[in-house]
């Protein structure tokens, strides 16, 4: 069977190839071509310990193609990791720690969740961003409490993806040296040669991305491939990308065709390509005795690692008693706040725009927060989220907390969904609500990951005005909530927003997404104990009926106003109703039964109003003739001419209601 390297290497691929052929499903060929990559990586540079599999001071590794799964849950095995011999044998299946990609928080061993293409190599890039912004904050002469690498394969289908573009850029503009990829440079795609739809100079590109890039001609060399890792390693100013020609299904008769991409090899094929590396062809899941004991060899320095990295940490605590506490509070992810101290960065104050009011509470937050990091894609100063107390990050001052995106919402929200999942930071990205669209791929996996990612979107409906339809939002927020395990904020006012932003920073288990307005809002000081009270059930009685209501009208943001405004008309015309504010409708869900019945009485005509879509609405209203939105794209003209236009009037809400009672 040759060198031990070798017999490595050939166990990696037959137990990713068992996998596929025992599941009928999977992807042969990528393990098969790889299993030399993600030996290299993972036996000579990886530091983990299997016992501890989120032990904070790790490296990362990123499978960027997660469709090649199987040959991670076979490293994993080898590793001695919690993914047994049994867990490889139910590969995709029902109820099983190796699902068909690799899933956060499902599998030991995974860092991030990857599948759609692109979306690992730029959460890679969030990794390595995170570590060396905490890195630079708490490493002190003598103490490197923070020191370790990401590395990761990617693919051409990754590197095809628009988002591996935005985040490669990015990567090479902020120097991250530490930041390690091998590119499976096998020309072949599903539809045949990556001849037909990817002929670029793949070095050349990343080169002027500012990437270091290396070569090796032959996955199986594997001594090259350990020497131009070591060459990365080397160069701490650039970000590295090691281009190695590879052959998918490497060593079957299948080789280097799309066959062998998406099913399993078959049966015979997959003897035949035992036979060829002198393997048992009737034997499945081998685990050759020498690889068990090379890899159980590995594990006693594995405990040492991390032993020794609480031992500094003990040390460092004792040079740097409140650095090493500020940072196990980070680490810890248990940070509150205190609502009463947001809120009275309002007292005063009768009107403030709801992106204003969180630019003020962010200033705010940054102080009490010191993890919080994040910033905008390009449009800081009108989404109101840079930290005036805080540097920015970047190649040369690593402990800012701001951070340049550019124009890159896809790409900024992968890099913050990176930042989540490393841990010892909570990281915030904004935008323009309508460029949402842009970015709810990493939306989707934050929230199917359940990591603290916080996603900031003003200009949050035609009331944008004059920018037109191409700037303002109709069906964004009601798509937001669409996602499950995602949470939405769109708040009426100063108030609602700083519950909002308390949510945000204590909610560990998922994205969320706060939505605010580019116009002036009225502070609903006048309501205040019931917005302190009720803002954080989602739902709340905001305005009661002075007697018996004889409807609700439920609203949500700036449409809050609108709905206080019917109130008044219909009080004149001796119709009493309740006015309910619903800033986040998920949370309203989680409440008890009989909480949301004493805000939405079964027996009293429910309305709803948001200047949006009015899909939605009818699980409240019941009928969509009680719904007044928009379900048509908006127009050029001031804010509110626009929104006076389409309805979003008191008037409107009131004569609603009056033509249902």
């Amino acid at each position: 069977m040759g060198t031990i390297q070798e017999a490595c290497v050939q166990t990696l691929r037959f137990l990713a190839a068992d996998e596929v052929e025992k599941a009928k499903s999977g992807h042969p060929g990528f393990p098969l071509g790889t299993a030399p990559l993600m030996y290299t990586f993972w036996d000579k540079f990886m530091r983990y310990n299997p016992a501890n599999p989120k032990w904070f001071n790790r490296d990362r590794f990123v499978l960027s193609p997660g469709h090649g799964s199987a040959l991670l849950y076979a490293m994993l095995h080898l590793a001695g990791y919690e993914v047994t011999l049994d867990d490889l044998k139910n590969f995709r299946q029902w109820g099983s720690r190796t699902p068909g990609h690799p899933e956060y928080g499902v599998t030991h061993g995974v860092d991030i969740s990857t599948g759609p293409l692109g979306h690992g190599f730029a959460m890679g890039v969030g990794f390595a961003l995170a570590e060396t912004m905490l890195a630079a904050k708490y490493n002190k002469p003598d103490f490197p409490v923070i020191d370790h690498y990401t590395y990761g394969i990617v693919s051409d289908g990754d590197l095809m993806e628009g988002v591996a573009s935005e985040a490669a850029s990015l990567a090479g503009t902020l120097g991250l040296g530490k930041l390690i990829y091998m590119y499976d440079d096998n020309k072949i795609t599903i539809e045949g040669s990556t001849g037909i739809t990817f002929t670029e100079d793949v070095g050349a590109r990343f080169k002027a991305y500012g990437w270091q890039i290396l070569r090796v001609e032959s996955s199986e060399d594997l001594d090259g491939l350990e020497a131009a890792v070591k060459e990365a390693q080397a160069d701490k100013e650039h970000p590295s990308l090691i281009i190695v020609r590879t052959h998918i299904g490497f060593g079957s008769p299948k080789q280097d065709s799309a066959s062998c991409h998406g099913e399993p090899l078959g049966e015979e094929a997959l003897k035949a390509t035992k036979e060829i590396a002198g393997w048992d062809p009737e034997q499945s899941f081998v685990m050759p005795e020498e690889v068990k004991t090379h890899f159980a060899g590995k594990l006693p320095a594995c405990a040492k690692a991390e032993a020794d990295w609480n031992e500094l940490l003990k040390e460092y605590g004792k040079v740097w008693p409140e650095q090493v506490t500020e940072l196990l509070a980070s680490l810890s992810g248990n940070r509150t706040v205190d609502l009463a101290v947001l809120e009275a960065l309002f007292k005063g104050k009768e009107a403030v725009a709801t992106r204003a009011a969180s630019g003020d509470i962010l200033q705010k937050l940054a102080e009490l927060v010191p993890e919080l990091a994040g910033g905008s894609a390009d449009l800081g100063p009108s989404n109101k989220t840079v930290m005036k107390a805080c540097s920015y990050y970047s190649k040369e001052e690593r402990d800012g907390r701001n951070i340049h995106f550019g124009v890159r919402e896809h790409g900024m929200g992968c890099v913050i969904n990176g930042m989540a999942a490393h841990g010892g930071l909570i990281p915030f990205g904004a935008t323009f609500l309508v460029f949402s669209d842009f970015l709810r791929p990493t939306i989707r996996m934050a929230a199917l990951m359940g990591i603290q990612s916080i996603f900031v979107f003003t200009h949050d409906s035609i009331a944008v005005g004059e920018d037109g339809p191409t700037h303002q939002p109709i069906e964004q927020v009601m798509s937001l909530r669409m996602i499950p395990n995602s949470t939405v904020f769109r708040p009426a006012d100063a108030l609602e927003t700083a519950a909002a932003w308390k949510f945000s920073i204590e909610h560990k288990t998922g994205p969320v997404s706060l939505c605010l307005s580019r116009q002036n809002l009225p502070v609903l000081n006048d309501y205040a104990e019931a917005v302190h009270e009720g803002v954080l059930k989602g739902g709340y009685v905001l305005s009661p009926a002075k007697d018996m209501a004889k409807a609700v009208v439920i609203a949500t943001g700036s449409e809050v106003k609108i709905a206080l405004e019917a109130q008044k008309l219909l009080a004149e015309e001796e119709i009493d109703i309740a006015v309910v504010s619903m800033p986040s409708v998920e949370v309203f869900e989680q409440q008890s039964v009989a909480y949301k019945e004493s805000v939405l009485p079964k027996y009293v005509p429910t309305f709803a109003v948001e200047a949006g879509v009015t899909l939605g609405w009818t699980k409240y209203t019941g009928r969509a003739d009680r719904v007044l939105g928009i379900d048509k794209f908006g127009a050029s003209a001031p804010g509110g001419v626009v929104m006076e236009r389409y309805g979003m009037t008191g008037a409107a809400v009131a004569a609603m209601v009056k033509a249902a009672l």
